[in-house]
């Protein structure tokens, strides 16, 4: 079943709506499209002006799926394109901006099912505009044991006054943002991620662990810093998972995490495409934050250089312990009186 829409002021086909692209569920392309559409105005602002990656499962999530990266050369002249240099291809790649909602439903339409937007914006691609720490459980650890990790790093950076926002992964972590939206590049904010991770490994070994080997992962949460990297892409924010069913990487509460641990239920923290779409309706855009806090890194003085791994957690232990816990800053309350939604947390 083919159909032909305007989306403002666009014209678009839409192909095979009826084909199930979950098949444990019966989720179709349509509901992929339907959701993207419902959610819009959500995921929207965290797309806009982001070079995109996209994964594709033209023949449903269980079969084969491929990255892109590279605008298709068949695709409406609306569709906007950043050229980006790839030092790795050695040669420019053009990037896709998910600007607008026709685009969004032009991607549904090729089953570009998850989404993996930079960390930074197009305009200054070695800038990120946020940190991230995702937050992967090695069985039989679950998302669970990722809530009491990112307890943790949230207690860490209020020590450094800065303010973190929590998400699931859609798949089985969880992942939390620093936004910064002040000059910052990738050396900074992947050196700082690392120590922090060591941090966490060196105060809570029996659970954390900062190396990526999988053998060593069994039990215990890895602390994933190297995602903030130029070369690197986290899945959006509202962004569809490629799971048995149709699960959404989706923002929660502090209080959602904490609720999670403390009954020690990971279906706590699984929302599927109509869930998320009703939380944003109640709630609204718990990561609306992500585009408008401005933050910097602290000043760390070197201990975060990669040839003082060793010294680096103890030293940042030492300079956290030395700074006391505040109340919010002011940016942060703004940034939450702007979105009352949110509730204001509690300390742990």
């Amino acid at each position: 079943m083919d159909s032909g829409i305007e989306i403002q002021g666009k014209q678009l086909k839409l192909s095979n709506l009826e084909k199930v692209l979950y098949p444990a569920t019966g989720f179709t392309k349509q509901q992929v499209i339907d959701y993207y559409v419902r959610i819009a105005p959500a995921i929207l602002p965290h797309l806009a002006g982001r070079a995109l990656t996209r994964k594709r499962y033209p023949n449903g999530v269980d079969e084969e799926f491929f990255y892109e990266k590279n605008a298709p050369q068949h695709r409406p002249e609306w569709v906007k394109t950043v050229p980006i240099w790839s030092e790795g291809n050695h040669r420019t790649v053009h990037y896709i901006l998910a600007n607008d909602l026709p685009t969004l439903v032009w991607l549904a339409n090729l089953a570009a099912i998850e989404l993996h937007p930079s960390l930074a914006l197009a305009k200054d691609i070695t800038c990120p505009t946020m940190m991230v720490f995702d937050l992967d459980p090695g069985p039989p650890a679950n998302i669970v044991q990722c809530c009491q990790v990112g307890l943790w790093l949230r207690e860490v950076f209020e020590h450094f006054e800065l303010e973190s926002f929590p998400k699931t992964s859609g798949s089985k972590g969880l992942q939390i943002y620093v936004p910064l939206n002040t000059p910052a590049n990738y050396e900074s904010t992947k050196n700082f991620a690392h120590a922090l991770a060591q941090l966490l490994e060196h105060d809570h070994p029996e659970m954390v662990v900062s190396d990526m080997k999988k053998q060593i992962r069994t039990g215990k949460v890895f602390v994933d810093w190297s995602q903030n990297d130029e070369h690197k892409t986290t899945v959006a924010v509202y962004s569809l998972r490629a799971r048995e069913h149709p699960t959404v990487s989706t923002p929660v509460t502090w209080e959602e995490v904490e609720r999670a641990l403390k009954k020690k239920d990971a279906n706590l923290l699984v929302f599927e495409a109509r869930q998320t779409v009703a939380r944003v309706e109640k709630m609204g855009d718990l990561f609306a934050p992500l585009n408008e806090l401005k933050q910097r890194l602290p000043d760390l003085k070197g201990v975060a250089a990669p040839e003082a791994e060793q010294a680096a957690p103890i030293s940042i232990a030492a300079q956290a312990e030395e700074r006391p816990k505040r109340a919010r800053r002011p940016a942060a309350r703004k940034a939450v009186k702007a979105h009352p939604s949110r509730k204001s947390r509690r300390k742990v």
